[in-house]
C-alpha cells in the first residue's frame, strides 16, 4: 500500500436486533428523556418567573427569550468540542452531567420553604432563589445546546455503510421520540405544577421542575449503560473551524491587496487560493450562498418563539378543562398531523398546478406565521373589549351602596344615581382626586365614606388594577351587620380592615362561604364563580342567622368573569405550526441540498444561530417599541415579518439552484489525487431543485441532515 493511499480501519460490528444496531435503542430512549426534560421545564418557566419569582410580564419575557437564545448559541460550542477534542460520546456524557445538575438546581430553587421562615408563602430571601434559578438556566443552556448537534450524529455513526435504509428509519424514530417527549411533557408538567405542595400549599414548581430533572438523570444513565455497544469514532477536526479560517484568510488577504494595482478576482473568496485548495474554496462559496439566504430568517423565529409567553395571557380568557400552559401541547400534536399531510397530500396537489420550489414553500411558511400573529391580535382586541376600565395612578373608582331600607338619590359631581334599598350602583365611577357628594330628596340620611359603624351609605373603592391572576376570582365582604363575623371559604379566612375585608383570590367553581359570629351561629352562603371575576358580598344591617340567612346577602359584581374562551387560541397555533412545518422542514432540506456534504455542520450551526438571533430580535423590538396595547405589538411583529417575507421572496427569485455533487466532482476530475476522496462526498441527485429529497438517503454525511430536517427546532 503506497503512502498516498487512504488506510481505513474496519468498522466495529455491533450487536443487532431486526437488522438494527442494539446501541441505537439506548440513544432513542436518551433523546426521549432529554426532550421531556427540556420541554417540560420550559413549559412552566414563564409562569415560574411571574408567580414564584414575582417578576412582571415584560421582565419574565426578557429572561425567557435570553435563555432560549443561549440554548441555540451553545450548539456551535458543542460541535467544536466534539469534533476537535473529546469526540461525540464524551461530549454528550460530560455536558449531560452539566445539564442534569442544572435541572436539579432549578428544582431546588423552586422550593419556597427553604427561606420562607414566616410561612406566608413568599420566600424571605428572594435573591437566593433568583441566583439559583439563573445558575440552573445557564447550566441547562450549556447542556441542551452542547449535546444538540452530537446525539443524532452519534446515532448515525452506529450504522454500517450498507444500512442506509435502517439509518433512515432510525431518524424517523428519532424524530418521533423528540415529539413524543415534547408532547407528553407539555401535557403532564402543567398538571404537576397545579398540584399543591409545601407548608402553604401553593403551586408545586419543585415537582414540575423535579420530574424533568429526574428524566434527565435517567437519560444520562441509559446513555452510559449503552457505552460498550457504541461505535465511537475519534474526533477528526471540526469543519466549522476550517470554514472560519478559510473565510478569515480570504478577508485578510483581500484587505492586504485592496490597492487598485492588484487585479480583481471573480469572487472575493478566491483571495484564499494562496493558502487553501480550490475544492475547499468552492465548498465555502456554496455554503456562503445559502447562509446569505439565512439573513431574513431570524424574523420568523422572533414570532415563533413568542408562543410560550406572548400569546394571550390565561387570566384574560375563559378556561378549558386543562391548565392554561397545557395549551402548548397543541403545537406537537399538530406537527405529528401536519408533517405527513403536507408531504403526502398538500405538496403533491400543489405541484400539479405549479412548481412549488423550496424557497416558495419557505415564503409561504413565513406568511403563515404572520397570519398567526394577526389572529392573535384579533383575539386580543376581543379580549380588551371585555376588560373593565382600570383607574390610573391619579384616579379613583367608587361604587356607592345604599345601606338603608329605602330609596336614595345620590349626586356625586356630574353623576346622578338612584339606588333602591340595599342596592349598589351598577358601575364604578371614576374621579380625579376628591369628589363632592350630595343626597336627596331626603337630606337627613347620614353619610359615612370611611366604613364607620353606623353605615347608611357606603362608598367602596376599587382596589383592583388588573384581572386576577390564573383566572381566579377576587372576592371581598362588606360587613354591615354591626358586630364581628368570621368568614371562611375553602380553608381561607377573610381579614377585615374596619367593616371591609381584603380581597381573596378564589378559584373557579362552587364556592361555599361559612359565616360565624361570636355566639357560634353559622350561615352558609354559596355562589358559583367563573374565571377572572370580582365580587363584593354585602352583609346588610338586617342580616339574621337562620335557614334563610343566605337570602339576605347581596352579591355585587365589581368585574365580569372572562367570557372569551381559551379555545380561540387554537387558530393561532394552527397557523403558526403550519408555518413551522412548511418553513422549518423545507428550509433545512433545501439548505442541505444546496451545500457540500462535508459542510452540513456549518449550515446546522448557521440555522440554529438564526433561532438565537430571532429571540434577540424579540428583546430589541419589544423594548424599543413600548406600545401601550398588546394587540398593537402583535401587529407590529406581523408587519415586520411580512416585510421580511417580501425581501426573502425577492432573494429567492434571483437565486440559482446548484448541484454541489457535480461541482465537487468537477474538482475531483481536475485533481486525480482527490478523485477517490470525492467518491465519499458525492450524493445522488434527481435534479437541481428536487435533489433535497434524495439527499436524505445519503450515508454517514446525512446524519446531521436528517436530524435537523426532522428535529423540531
Amino acid at each position: 500500500i503506497s503512502a498516498d493511499e487512504d488506510i481505513k480501519k474496519p468498522r466495529k460490528r455491533n450487536a443487532t436486533i431486526c437488522g438494527y444496531p442494539l446501541s441505537i435503542f439506548f440513544i432513542i430512549v436518551n433523546e426521549f428523556c432529554e426532550r421531556f426534560s427540556y420541554y417540560g421545564m420550559r413549559t412552566v418557566l414563564v409562569l415560574y418567573f411571574k408567580y414564584f419569582l414575582l417578576w412582571d410580564e415584560d421582565f419574565a419575557t426578557t429572561i425567557y427569550h435570553t435563555f432560549v437564545a443561549l440554548c441555540y448559541l451553545t450548539p456551535i460550542l458543542g460541535a467544536i468540542v466534539a469534533d476537535s477534542w473529546l469526540g461525540k460520546f464524551k461530549t454528550i456524557v460530560y455536558l449531560s452531567i452539566v445539564y442534569a445538575i442544572g435541572q436539579v438546581v432549578m428544582a431546588v430553587s423552586a422550593i419556597s420553604d427553604i427561606t420562607d421562615t414566616d410561612k406566608n408563602g413568599t420566600p424571605d430571601n428572594m435573591t437566593f432563589h433568583i441566583a439559583l434559578s439563573m445558575l440552573g438556566l445557564i447550566l441547562i443552556a450549556l447542556g441542551t445546546g452542547g449535546i444538540k448537534p452530537c446525539v443524532s450524529a452519534f446515532g448515525g455513526d452506529q450504522f454500517q455503510d450498507h444500512q442506509e435504509k435502517q439509518r433512515s428509519t432510525f431518524f424517523s424514530i428519532f424524530y418521533l421520540s423528540i415529539n413524543a417527549g415534547s408532547l407528553i411533557s407539555t401535557l403532564t408538567t402543567p398538571m404537576l405544577r397545579a398540584h399543591k405542595c409545601g407548608q402553604t400549599q401553593q403551586d408545586c414548581y419543585p415537582l414540575a421542575f423535579g420530574v424533568p430533572a429526574a428524566l434527565m438523570v435517567v437519560a444520562l444513565i441509559v446513555f452510559i449503560i449503552g457505552s460498550p455497544m457504541y461505535t465511537k469514532n475519534p474526533p477528526e477536526g471540526n469543519i466549522m473551524v476550517k470554514f472560519g479560517k478559510c473565510v478569515g484568510f480570504a478577508v485578510k488577504n483581500r484587505f492586504r491587496h485592496r490597492s487598485s494595482q492588484y487585479p480583481k478576482r471573480e469572487h472575493w473568496m478566491d483571495w484564499a487560493e494562496e493558502k487553501y485548495d480550490k475544492l475547499l474554496i468552492a465548498q465555502v462559496k456554496m455554503v456562503l450562498k445559502v447562509l446569505f439566504l439565512y439573513i431574513p430568517l431570524p424574523m420568523f423565529w422572533a414570532l415563533f418563539d413568542q408562543q410560550v409567553c406572548v400569546y394571550t395571557a390565561p387570566q384574560q380568557m375563559g378556561a378549558l378543562t386543562i391548565q392554561p400552559d397545557q395549551m402548548q401541547t397543541v403545537n406537537p400534536i399538530l406537527i405529528l398531523i401536519l408533517v405527513p399531510v403536507m408531504d403526502s397530500v398538500v405538496y403533491p396537489l400543489i405541484s400539479k398546478c405549479f412548481n412549488f420550489t423550496p424557497l416558495k414553500r419557505m415564503t409561504v411558511g413565513m406568511f403563515f406565521a404572520a397570519l398567526a400573529f394577526v389572529a392573535a391580535a384579533l383575539v386580543q382586541i376581543q379580549i380588551d373589549k371585555t376588560l373593565p376600565d382600570f383607574p390610573s395612578s391619579t384616579q379613583g373608582q367608587v361604587k356607592f351602596i345604599n345601606m338603608v331600607n329605602s330609596k336614595l338619590e345620590i349626586q356625586a359631581d356630574n353623576h346622578k344615581i338612584n339606588l333602591g334599598a340595599f342596592e349598589a350602583s351598577e358601575d364604578y365611577l371614576t374621579f380625579n382626586n376628591k369628589f363632592f357628594l350630595f343626597l336627596g330628596p331626603k337630606q337627613n340620611h347620614s353619610v359615612t365614606l370611611d366604613n364607620g359603624k353606623n353605615i347608611r351609605l357606603t362608598a367602596i373603592f376599587n382596589d383592583i388594577t388588573s384581572k386576577p391572576e390564573k383566572g381566579a376570582n377576587a372576592i371581598r365582604f362588606l360587613n354591615g351587620f354591626g358586630s364581628f363575623l368570621n368568614i371562611t371559604v375553602r380553608d381561607e379566612v377573610f381579614n377585615f380592615t374596619s367593616n371591609m375585608s381584603q380581597y381573596l383570590n378564589i378559584s373557579q367553581g362552587n364556592a361555599k362561604f361559612i359565616i360565624k359570629d361570636n355566639n357560634g351561629n353559622v350561615c352558609d352562603y354559596t355562589q358559583e364563580l367563573g374565571f377572572g371575576s370580582s365580587y363584593t358580598l354585602i352583609i346588610p344591617p338586617t342580616f339574621r342567622f337562620g335557614d334563610a340567612c343566605s337570602e339576605n346577602i347581596t352579591s355585587v359584581m365589581d368585574m365580569e368573569p372572562n367570557s372569551f374562551h381559551m379555545a380561540w387560541q387554537i387558530p393561532q397555533y394552527f397557523l403558526m405550526t403550519s408555518g413551522e412545518v412548511v418553513f422549518s422542514v423545507t428550509g433545512l432540506e433545501f439548505s442541505y441540498s444546496q451545500a457540500p456534504s462535508n459542510m452540513k455542520a456549518v449550515l446546522q450551526a448557521g440555522w440554529l444561530l438564526t433561532v438565537a438571533v430571532g429571540n434577540i430580535i424579540v428583546l430589541i423590538v419589544a423594548e424599543a417599541a413600548k406600545l401601550p396595547d398588546q394587540w398593537a405589538e402583535y401587529i407590529l411583529f406581523a408587519s415586520l415579518l411580512v416585510l421580511v417575507c417580501i425581501i426573502f421572496a425577492i432573494m429567492g427569485y434571483f437565486y440559482t439552484y446548484i448541484d454541489p455533487a457535480k461541482i465537487e466532482a468537477q474538482f475531483a476530475e481536475m485533481d486525480p489525487e482527490k478523485k477517490e476522496k470525492m467518491k465519499n462526498l458525492e450524493m445522488p441527485r434527481k435534479g437541481s431543485v428536487e435533489g433535497h429529497k434524495e439527499e436524505r438517503r445519503s450515508s454517514d454525511s446525512s446524519c446531521d441532515d436528517e436530524e435537523t430536517r426532522q428535529t423540531k427546532i
